[in-house]
C-alpha cells in the first residue's frame, strides 16, 4: 500500500500522449482530464493552467491532476479542477489522488485563491472538504430501444409521441454543431445566464471528434432542442443541452433526450448520463423521471473566506442580475455573454 508520500509532484510538460495513456488507465478517469482541454482552457477561455503529475519513486506516472486558474475582478480568484464541467479531480494510485490534492491545497494558498475547488467524482481522503452540492443522474441502459421505451411510465411515452405527432424530427452528427449553439444560446438567455462563446464548442468538437456526439430537434427546418456529449468508456454524458422556451409546452426536449438514449443503445452504451445539476432544482427533477438514480458529487474544496462555492447565476445573489439579462436582447446578450461566461466556472 503506497501512501501520499511516496509520490513526488512535477508540472505537465506538454507530452499530452503520456497524459492521455494516464488518463484512460486510471480507474476514475474522464474525458474531462484529456489533455486537450488544457489548451482550450488557456487559448479559448484565457485562463492559466497548472496541469500536475505524481511520480513514484521509480519516476512512473502515478497519476495527474488538471487544474485551471479563473481570476476575475468582478467574481473572484478560483482554482478548479475543471471549471465548466463536471469532472476532473485527481486521478491515478490512490496515494497519489491524496498527494495531487495536497499539492493543489498548497498552490491556492500560496496564490491567495478564494476557493479551490476539485470536481472529482468519487472520494478521496485528506484535509480537503467534500460539497454536495451537486449531483447527477445515471441510467443503466437495457440491451435494445424497444426494452428501455417500455420501461418507462405512460405519461412519459405520451410526451416523447407529442413531439413526433408534430413532425419533429432528429438529426445527429458533427454537422449540427451551429444548431446547437443557437438553441443554446437562446436557452442561456432565457434562464438569464450568459452562454460560453461558440468558439469554445467549435474547438472542443474539433479537439475530441471521437468522443463528441451532437443531436438537434428540428420543426418546420428551425433547430428547436439541442445537445452535445461525450463517449467514455461505457457511458455517454449529456454535458449540454436545452430547448426553446416558447415550445417548451410541445416537448422537443423529451425527444431529444430519448433519441440520444436511443442512438446510445445502438453503439452498445451501457450507460446514460444526464450530466450534473442541483439536488431538487428543475433540471434534477427533470432527469430523474428518466429513471436512473443519483449520483453525488463528491467535489473537494478549500476557501480561506469560508467560500463554498464558484460564482454561479443559481445563487440568490445574483437573482436581479438574471432578471436583467433576460431582458437584453438576445443579440447583446450573445456580443456580451462569453465575456462573462468564461469567469463563470
Amino acid at each position: 500500500m503506497t501512501s501520499p508520500g511516496d509520490f513526488s509532484i512535477s508540472p505537465f510538460d506538454g507530452d499530452s500522449a503520456s497524459w492521455d495513456r494516464c488518463a484512460a488507465a486510471a480507474v476514475y478517469g474522464t474525458f474531462c482530464h484529456l489533455a486537450g482541454w488544457r489548451r482550450i482552457m488557456a487559448d479559448v477561455l484565457g485562463h492559466e493552467c497548472v496541469y500536475l503529475v505524481a511520480l513514484d519513486r521509480d519516476g512512473t506516472w502515478a497519476g495527474l491532476l488538471p487544474l485551471v486558474r479563473v481570476r476575475s475582478r468582478l467574481f473572484g480568484h478560483y482554482l478548479v479542477s475543471l471549471p465548466f464541467l463536471s469532472y476532473g479531480g485527481p486521478i491515478g494510485e490512490a496515494g497519489a489522488q491524496e498527494r495531487l490534492a495536497a499539492e493543489a491545497l498548497a498552490i491556492a494558498a500560496r496564490s491567495d485563491a478564494d476557493l479551490l475547488e476539485l470536481r472529482t467524482r468519487h472520494a478521496i481522503t485528506g484535509d480537503l472538504r467534500p460539497s454536495l452540492r451537486k449531483i447527477a443522474v445515471v441510467l443503466e441502459l437495457p440491451d435494445s430501444a424497444a426494452a428501455l421505451w417500455t420501461s418507462f411510465p405512460s405519461k412519459l411515452r405520451s410526451q416523447i409521441r407529442r413531439p413526433l405527432k408534430e413532425e419533429m424530427d432528429v438529426r445527429f452528427g458533427r454537422e449540427q454543431l451551429h444548431a446547437f449553439y443557437d438553441v443554446y444560446a437562446r436557452t442561456m438567455h432565457g434562464l438569464g445566464t450568459p452562454a460560453l462563446p461558440g468558439r469554445f464548442f467549435e474547438d472542443v468538437a474539433a479537439t475530441f471528434g471521437a468522443y463528441v456526439d451532437l443531436g438537434a430537434v428540428y420543426l418546420e427546418g428551425l433547430p428547436v432542442a439541442a445537445g452535445f456529449g461525450f463517449h467514455w468508456r461505457d457511458e455517454f454524458e449529456l454535458t449540454w443541452a436545452g430547448s426553446l422556451r416558447a415550445l417548451r409546452p410541445r416537448a422537443p426536449n423529451m425527444l431529444l433526450y430519448w433519441a440520444f438514449m436511443e442512438r446510445m443503445i445502438g453503439r452498445g452504451t451501457r450507460r446514460f448520463n444526464f450530466g450534473r445539476s442541483t439536488p431538487g432544482g428543475g433540471a434534477h427533477r427533470f432527469k430523474e423521471q428518466w429513471g436512473g438514480v443519483n449520483l453525488t458529487l463528491p467535489w473537494l474544496q478549500w476557501s480561506p473566506r469560508r467560500i463554498d462555492q464558484t460564482p454561479s447565476p443559481e445563487r440568490p445573489v445574483y437573482r436581479m442580475a438574471r432578471a436583467a439579462w433576460r431582458r437584453l436582447p438576445l443579440s447583446v446578450a450573445n456580443r456580451l455573454g462569453p465575456r462573462l461566461a468564461r469567469q463563470l466556472p
